[in-house]
């Protein structure tokens, strides 16, 4: 395959990495004639039609003229998914035969009953509601023609694979009282009214919980990322990446992790990531050395991982919220030390792939400064940035303590001003042009001079994350606010510049402008196609499990795989949700793993005495099934990434994932390791672990990729791993010294919880007979935390417990919890009403032990010893 850099098809029929990212994200269709604005148009309106209910407009409108715009969020859903299908129809051709340059009749037949089947609901509102449950022919017409065209739209937009999926959990519906299944598994079926009613007709389906995720917080945040793309952003944080890091050995393959990074702020797409900062770095990273399939896997790699980078996550971290119950900002939080770990280790990998190959950097500018005048210029600009932080920080709080109603006019006030100052500064460069990546870049531009071009792109990121972190708003205010300030930039950088430049006519600039905002517009709707399509299609899986309990028949199933062994249980879902993610996009990959995998890990876990927090779990599987994006046979970012290289799409899939095993191991590890979540730890607690977690990531990268200071023999490369997982998981050599629990009789359960301080947290060991086969003995293993109340009734009224105490046999039987309560799911796991009581068989409370960093002096022993050795060998400075 010949190199592509430019979205050129090569010779003999290959696509080019832009053809595979517009077939896979956007659907290639390009209508020409009187139909070439029917797409964009419908896009631009959708994105308007977004905006409009995600500002106050229809309240404002409402109580001004009594005009009723108002929506309910259920509405919204409906609208939301009737464009999706619509555009479905017309920018994804329905067969490879299917023409690109017109839409055939049927697709507009297909777009149009879609529609139709969607609204029907909205039109005929007060009627259904009359009637809940009661199904009629018209709802059973309206529910199996949207399901077909949803069907059919998930296949043009996404593909077999969800497809199959979606297709497997409706067949389980309607036939798993089949005598052909397994008995394990069978349920007693669901009639086709009862099914299609859950399905399309209510809430618990189709227009469920992720797709109300998708219509009033992914869209807001995909099209902010699009416009600020459009606007130029993306091309700037190649340029101050590669200004950056293109000196350093392996320069541009270390710029490409750098800009894919940024990128991963706003994409929600890893092929997107790839095609557009790969056409620039791949390239530039075969100049410097690498072959074609590991400047491909650089790329893939670092792409891949802007899925795992908050604040977006792939656009999936808002469906994390709302499935696990942990609030945004916490989510932002508890994902933010993985990936950067993640990434510091993926730039270590190929800092070692170049000592490996002998290359070198990118040439320097010459030098213009003294190291005295940079060390000023430097603490200077930090100075600056601290200062003006502090100053927004305690200034804008104080004024809203004082003057609340000002805030808001204040802060527009300190953003333009902000604004200004920074285009201003611009304006005394020339603007970045974009460079021809198969041109040669014999010297690196000065990161000063390509910082300060764009420096005002990031003042949307920063209104972004002060309006969640630091006034508290909701997801969908904090994205509307800052598409909003995103688009003040895009229509008015360019014109303001050229004011600042002495420019007469503005008009052309102002044009360019308007230009690039329609643009990141229509490409913010574009790229929502295909996740309203998989969010929608993803709630068929959800409501199934919802239906059936699925979710307890695969525990079980797993647990039967595993024989209880903990770490095989783990193994299994891994593997599992690589293959449940393969060629998902990254939303609907997240709602299928998560509504199957992450309760099985939790209660599997907990069986076998490790309590997980259910958002470990849901990240957990939430990592494997990204990681499918590069996994081989499917690896959709790796056929992009040797689409530009022109490698082997197979073996650069393979090297990518090789190059994410450190990311592969991080699950694993804040399993069983919750603070690299940042779970119950100080901030200078979360210091000491962020730094031993990225000395332990590189030491693993050092023994996976068979080099340190020098090439590794085998024993030290087992050292560099013993090292890694010490540092990573010093508790467990503790617990094999120590016990980290002491165990009490369940009768001191109702003591203990009335003498422990609120907050605190006791363990307690249930056991009683399993719900589903009376005759066998369940355990699991709960963590409850202390409420505020005086006494231990109060506590126990609090937590919805019933415990009777006795002293006699030494334990402590439990009724089952009531309706509402934290620990009603204990009803669905044990048989209270039978012969057999449940019980609290024990309590457990956290033993006084040594701290188990103690065990970090031993590994940094052997790894500086491991270090002596090597160095005795090493011919290259290892930096």
């Amino acid at each position: 395959m010949s190199e592509i850099t430019d979205g050129v098809a090569p010779a003999g029929g290959q696509k080019s990495a832009q053809q595979i990212a517009e077939d896979i994200d956007l659907g290639g269709r390009n209508p020409a004639g009187s139909l070439a604005y029917v797409i964009p148009v419908t896009c631009f309106v959708w994105a308007v039609f977004q905006l409009f209910y995600a500002s106050a407009i229809p309240f404002w409108i409402n109580s001004s003229t009594g005009i009723n715009l108002i929506l309910n969020n259920y509405q919204i859903r409906l609208f939301h998914l009737s464009f999706a299908l619509f555009l479905a129809a017309m920018s994804f051709p329905l067969l490879r035969s299917s023409p690109r340059n017109t839409i055939p009749w049927y697709d507009w037949f297909l777009a149009f009953a879609g529609v139709a089947s969607c609204l029907y609901m909205f039109v005929f509102r007060e009627d259904i509601a009359g009637r809940a449950g009661i199904v009629q022919t018209a709802d059973l017409v309206a529910s199996t023609t949207g399901m077909i065209i949803l069907v059919i739209a998930c296949y043009r937009a996404l593909g077999l694979p969800l497809v199959i999926v979606a297709s497997v959990f409706m067949a389980y519906v309607f036939f798993g009282y089949s005598s052909y299944l397994p008995e394990a598994i069978q349920w007693k079926g669901a009639s086709y009214g009862k099914a299609m009613w859950q399905f399309w007709m209510q809430t618990e389906g189709v227009f469920g919980t992720a797709l109300g995720v998708s219509a009033q917080m992914i869209f807001l945040f995909v099209l902010f990322g699009a416009i600020l793309e459009k606007a130029g952003a993306g091309h700037y944080f190649i340029k101050v990446a590669f200004a950056a890091l293109g000196h350093l050995r392996g320069g541009p393959a270390k710029a490409a992790v750098a800009a894919s990074a940024m990128s991963g702020i706003y994409s929600g797409s890893s092929i997107a990531n790839v095609v557009t900062t790969g056409t620039f770095t791949i390239p530039l990273m075969k100049k410097t050395g690498f072959s074609p399939e590991k400047a491909g896997a650089v790329e893939v790699a670092s792409s891949t991982n802007g899925q795992l980078t908050p604040p977006v996550m792939g656009a999936a971290a808002f469906l994390i919220a709302e499935f696990t119950g942990v609030p945004y900002t916490d989510i932002i939080l508890h994902a933010l030390l993985p990936a950067l770990v993640s990434y510091i280790a993926l730039i270590y990998i190929v800092h070692l792939e170049a000592l490996k190959l002998g290359l070198q950097g990118l040439q320097r500018p010459p030098a213009t400064m003294t190291l005295a005048q940079k060390l000023i210029g430097f603490l200077t600009g930090f100075l600056l940035v601290g200062g003006l932080a502090m100053g927004l920080y305690y200034g804008l709080g104080w004024l809203k303590d004082v003057y609340p109603d000002g805030l808001f006019g204040t802060a527009i006030a300190v953003f333009a001003v902000a604004y200004l100052g920074l285009l201003w500064r611009a304006s005394r460069h020339p603007d970045l042009e974009m460079d021809d990546p198969n041109a040669d870049l014999q010297v690196l531009p000065r990161l000063n001079e390509v910082a300060i071009t764009g420096l005002h792109f990031i003042l949307p990121i920063v209104i972004l994350i002060w309006c969640i972190v630091i006034e508290r708003l909701s997801p969908p205010l904090s994205a509307f606010w800052a598409t909003i300030a995103m688009t003040v930039i895009a229509l008015t950088q360019h014109p303001i510049k050229s004011m600042f430049r002495g420019a007469s006519d503005l008009g052309a600039d102002f044009r360019l402008g308007l230009a690039q905002w329609i643009e990141g517009m229509i490409a913010g709707s574009r790229n929502m196609i295909a996740i309203a399509v998989a969010t929608g299609v993803a709630g068929i899986i959800v409501g199934t499990v919802s239906l059936t309990g699925l979710s307890q028949v695969i525990g079980e199933f797993v647990e039967y795989l595993s024989g209880g062994s903990l770490i095989l249980m783990l193994i299994l879902v891994a593997a599992m949700s690589l293959l449940l993610g393969m060629g998902l996009p990254t939303t609907a990959n997240y709602i299928v793993v998560s509504s199957l995998m992450a309760p099985v890990i939790v209660s599997l876990a907990a069986g076998q005495g490790l309590i997980i927090p259910l958002l470990a779990a849901h990240l957990f599987v939430f990592y494997f099934g990204i990681l499918a994006d590069d996994t081989p046979p499917v690896g959709l970012a790796a056929f992009a990434g040797a689409a530009i290289s022109g490698g082997d799409p197979i073996k650069t899939g393979v090297q990518g994932f090789m190059y994410d095993i450190r990311t592969a191991l991080l699950p694993f590890l804040f399993i069983f390791n919750t603070e690299l979540l940042l779970i119950d730890v100080t901030w200078w607690k979360a210091i000491f672990v962020f730094v031993f977690a990225v000395l332990a990531m590189m030491v693993f990268a050092a023994a996976t990729q068979g080099y340190f200071f020098t090439r590794n023999r085998i024993w030290e490369s087992v050292a560099l791993l013993l090292v890694a997982f010490t540092i990573f998981r010093p508790g467990y050599w503790l617990d094999q010294v120590q016990s980290p629990y002491v165990s009490q009789p369940g009768s001191q359960f109702e003591m203990l919880l009335g003498s422990a301080a609120p907050g605190d947290n006791l363990r307690i060991r249930v056991s009683g007979p399993d719900y589903d086969d009376a005759s066998k003995t369940a355990n699991t293993f709960l963590a409850i935390p202390v409420p505020e109340a005086a006494t231990a009734a109060d506590r126990l009224r609090k937590l919805g417990l019933i415990v009777n105490t006795s002293a006699e046999q030494k334990t402590a039987t439990l009724d089952e919890p009531l309706p509402g309560t934290p620990f009603v799911a204990l009803g669905r796991s044990f048989d209270f009403y039978g012969d057999t009581p449940v019980t609290i068989a024990s309590v457990e409370t956290p033993a006084a032990r040594w701290p188990k960093e103690i065990f970090y002096i031993p590994a940094l022993l052997l790894l500086g010893f491991v270090i002596a050795i090597q160095r005795r060998r090493q011919t290259v400075p290892a930096f």
